[in-house]
């Protein structure tokens, strides 16, 4: 049975939403993007997938979207918002996997080692803006000093797999995905194909940590 609570930050109130693990041995607390929430389709995948691998999943709203706003501020504030929220996740006493999709994945990587997290998860992780690759974030991704895992869809505008920059983490791409994991229609993977594989390789990788 999930359940919500209200987490008081510096930066304002966050969300958490709680999908307990089955005899759970870890959590992972994973956050929204800057043009989305806890909705987005590989979030859901991942909350009703891991808690049957004994993986309690946290989806993390924070501050800015619980306020109801719709630019997410400078990355410093999301920092300090995450920082604020850490103390929650660790409650359970369990090993923390910081994760997020897109700008939560980048948060996840600056604040991850600082925290003391088990691993980062970087789902879409937004290696340069569209069109921009000169502008490289690589630089925080190789920072983690982390198990790190990104799962990157194969058209993604924000940095295609190809990419990437090799370094000491983990890359798995889903084929023909954009940003969000969205596939077109005449991809031979069909979307719940595509969400099955995400969550299978999720799984692998998290249960390797254990």
């Amino acid at each position: 049975m999930t359940k919500s609570e209200i987490v008081s930050t510096e930066t304002g109130d966050a969300r958490i939403t709680w999908h307990p693990g089955k005899k759970p041995w870890t959590v992972l607390a994973v956050s929204h993007g800057a043009g989305g929430g806890i909705e987005a389709r590989d979030l859901v995948a991942l909350a009703a997938a891991l808690p049957e691998h004994g993986v309690t999943v946290a989806l993390v709203e924070q501050p800015w979207r619980v306020a109801g706003k719709k630019l997410a501020p400078a990355p410093k504030t999301l920092d300090t918002g995450w920082r604020g929220l850490w103390p929650a996740l660790a409650r359970p006493g369990l090993p923390v996997i910081a994760g997020g999709r897109s700008a939560g994945a980048r948060v996840a990587c600056r604040t991850g080692g600082e925290l003391g997290a088990a691993a980062v998860l970087a789902l879409s992780f937004p290696l340069h803006p569209p069109g921009r690759p000169e502008r490289t974030r690589a630089d925080e991704l190789l920072g983690t000093g982390l198990p790190t895992l990104v799962v990157q869809g194969g058209n993604d505008p924000f940095g295609t797999p190809g990419e990437f920059p090799r370094g000491e983490y983990r890359l798995v791409e889903i084929p023909h995905g954009d940003h969000g994991f969205a596939l077109p229609k005449r991809a031979p993977l069909g979307q719940d194909e595509a969400l099955a594989l995400l969550t299978a390789e999720v799984a692998t990788w998290v249960t390797s940590l254990r």
